[in-house]
């Protein structure tokens, strides 16, 4: 918690709290529902929590805001920034329906009303959101293609509605198809050596549905 709290100074009370009971939560159900890998489990805190809230040194959700995470897992990133942002809506999504199962059980323990799980594949949505964020489910091109008819039409944050991608390693490949991409260092907000390769991916899209009206 003093890592959280010494990079996120503005946390209240509850959130504090909350990001507290994370660890427990997650070893108690890992022991039934392997969601975290077991050499990962120990360090919850830093390659998790914290790497999931490297978004947040990149963009502010916006009360009312609704952001999409897709693959997420046992809830990475969308648990630690849904209790960061109490007023962002997020919808959590995974085809794995015992992954969903854990964090629906995770939301419901620290009472997050601002989270919505559901077992669903990524493209099946037929609503629009104001951000779609993910970490590393698949290479970017591959997941524009699945997202892309999810972007709202008006952009109300700083940034351009659009991806923001937690990756590591050597992106130019990856991204070399795209003009616009930012890449965000995590290494530049955080000290821990764990961060030193991983970047937060910024990619503003363009409205492209024809059915969403927002």
């Amino acid at each position: 918690m003093n890592t959280i709290e010494n990079y996120f100074p503005q946390i209240s009370t509850l959130q504090k709290e909350q990001f507290a009971q994370l660890p427990a939560l997650y070893e108690e159900w890992n022991a039934k529902i392997n969601v975290v890998s077991r050499k990962d489990i120990q360090h919850l805190t830093e390659r998790h929590v914290l790497h999931s809230l490297a978004i947040a040194k990149v963009c502010e959700f916006l009360p009312d805001s609704e952001v999409l995470d897709v693959g997420t897992g046992g809830g990475f990133p969308g648990i630690p920034l849904a209790i960061l942002f109490p007023e962002t809506q997020f919808y959590l999504c995974d085809v794995i329906a015992k992954k969903i199962k854990v964090v629906n059980a995770v939301a419901k323990s620290l009472g997050l009303t601002n989270v919505v799980a559901e077992q669903k594949r990524a493209g099946t949505f037929s609503r629009p959101f104001d951000f779609i964020i993910s970490r590393a489910v698949t290479r970017m091109p591959d997941f524009v293609k699945w997202v892309r008819p999810n972007i709202k039409k008006k952009s109300r944050h700083e940034l351009k509605n659009g991806i923001l991608y937690l990756k590591g390693g050597d992106l130019t490949e990856e991204l070399s198809v795209f003009t616009n991409t930012e890449i965000f260092p995590i290494s530049e907000y955080y000290k821990e050596v764990f961060f030193e390769t991983k970047k937060v991916v910024y990619l503003p899209l363009k409205y492209k549905g024809t059915e969403n009206k927002n």
